[in-house]
């Protein structure tokens, strides 16, 4: 059952700007021998040109499969995705997508990786060459661009789909708890290096987590997803001052932010073992 405090959020999450992504009364039911079992709830929300949105809620809530149906490569039960007002049939160059398991393909450099959608468009060596050392900078691995994916930490590695995905020009970038696998100190840089490139890129971005602290750190807005079925409880949006850095984390502003998704996810969390 849809709530009044869910369709008030979603009500929030869709006003503002005019959209880049909408996700439109988009619902999931996955269907086994045993039965079927809806896994999100028809759910509605936007995000603007530009912006940084988190979603944020606790494990097997939907957020995955949000973000997989924006991709296109689940399809929706009931609903629609768009981009700038286009319904999403499947996979399209207009999304990045950067996952928590590491995609570069090993068979080649970092360089030659960070350039792969180029070539298969048919983009000119020197142009190919001028974006890979952009990027190489950007994410800082200058001196690594003929180090092949088995040479490198596993930061370095999501460092480079990164940049992968940011040198095709996706009008979206889309983001399946992409630093999930990386230790603690790791996961912090990695989140200033995203900041720096989305700074830089402006690039619209929808970032999942289930990290309260990544998620504030990161985002314009977070939104917060229900126990299963999933649907949007709240937005939260997050108007610590940018561009930020670690230091943020140890604001008064910050510890409020914590406080408050650490309470709706407290919520979600007690519902879904009980």
């Amino acid at each position: 059952m849809v709530t009044k405090e869910a369709v008030k959020a979603e009500k929030e999450a869709t006003e503002g700007k005019t959209p880049k992504l909408e996700i439109k009364e988009v619902g999931k039911v996955f269907k086994t021998k045993k039965g079927e079992t809806t896994a999100l709830e028809k759910t509605s929300f936007s995000v603007s040109e530009g912006e940084f949105v988190t979603i944020l809620g606790p494990s097997g809530c939907g957020k995955s499969t949000v973000l997989r149906i924006a991709a296109g490569l689940e399809e929706a039960t009931s609903g629609q995705v768009l981009i700038d007002g286009k319904p999403v049939s499947g996979p399209g160059p207009d999304r990045g997508m950067v996952f928590q398991s590491y995609t570069l393909y090993p068979w080649l450099t970092v360089k030659e990786n960070i350039t792969f959608g180029l070539k298969l468009k048919g983009v000119p060596q020197r142009e190919r060459d001028h974006v890979a050392r952009h990027y190489l900078q950007l994410i800082g691995l200058e001196g690594f661009e003929k180090h092949y994916p088995v040479q490198l930490s596993g930061g370095m590695k999501q460092r480079v789909a990164i940049a992968r995905a940011l040198a095709n020009e996706p009008k979206i970038l889309l983001m399946d708890e992409p630093f999930g696998a990386l230790d603690a100190q790791t996961r912090n840089i990695m989140q200033e290096v995203l900041l720096k490139a989305w700074e830089e890129s402006k690039k619209t971005i929808l970032f999942i987590t289930h990290d309260v602290e990544e998620s504030i750190f990161l985002a314009d807005s977070v939104y917060v997803m229900t126990a299963r079925p999933g649907r949007l409880k709240k937005k939260v949006p997050i108007t610590l001052e940018r561009p930020r850095d670690f230091s943020v984390k140890g604001s008064v502003e910050f510890a409020q932010f914590k406080d408050e998704l650490l309470s709706l996810i407290r919520e979600e969390s007690l519902k879904a073992i009980h």
